[in-house]
């Protein structure tokens, strides 16, 4: 007897389906929900999953993919989206890689295209600068940061888009853990910036999926 309430109408009521939070759940868990989610003709993604869990989806679901730095997990193969690219991904680092490839995939999963613009940190806002241009083509902005995390601010003092900040636990000494870069963002000065949770990529990207489902509607 499968007892997981999968809420297989949630697309319905706010144009995206249920997504699987995977770091918490047993194997068993884990095949008893994807098999639900098969039965339904859906696909599914599975967030933050560890990869001696994901060797074992691989193994038994061919045409599935796993990212391994983000934990993001996909059971079947995406289309190609026709779109053309209406959000950035702008990391400070390239130690940043989790969480951009956490909104990179989510994204995809749900059907917007995306660019990843890596190591443009404050430590060489030069490197920023020379993007400029490029970054005014996009609809929104998600910024991602550890350490101080200034990159958001200094984006949000440059650039008009709504802006959503993501904090990172890369660091170390105050630094570590990503609590310093998490009320840098809170504080900011630029005015009219989300942010979301340390590490929440998968958060970051429904919140552009929200704000582009009401603009292209």
């Amino acid at each position: 007897m499968d007892n997981h309430n999968i809420d297989h109408d949630r697309e319905d009521r706010i144009g995206f389906q249920e997504v699987v939070y995977g770091e918490s759940k047993s194997v068993e868990d884990l095949s008893h929900i994807l098999e639900n989610f098969i039965s339904n003709g859906k696909n599914v993604l599975i967030t933050k999953l560890q990869k001696d869990k994901a060797s074992i989806f691989l193994k038994k679901y061919a045409d599935s993919m796993y990212d391994e730095p983000s934990g993001i997990f996909i059971l079947k193969p995406l289309n190609e989206i026709a779109k053309k690219n209406e959000v950035a991904i702008i990391s400070a680092g390239t130690s940043d890689i989790h969480v951009s490839n956490e909104v990179f995939y989510t994204l995809k999963y749900m059907g917007v295209n995306a660019i990843k613009i890596n190591d443009v940190g404050v430590a060489g806002v030069h490197r920023l600068m020379a993007k400029l241009e490029v970054l005014r083509s996009f609809k929104i902005l998600v910024v991602i940061a550890g350490f101080e995390g200034a990159l958001p601010t200094v984006i949000g003092g440059l650039l008009p888009q709504p802006i959503i900040a993501v904090p990172t636990d890369i660091g170390y000494g105050v630094a570590k853990g990503g609590h310093v870069a998490l009320n840098a963002m809170l504080s900011s000065c630029a005015n009219g910036i989300s942010v979301v949770n340390i590490n929440n990529g998968y958060g970051a990207a429904m919140s552009a999926v929200r704000i582009l489902n009401l603009i292209n509607k």
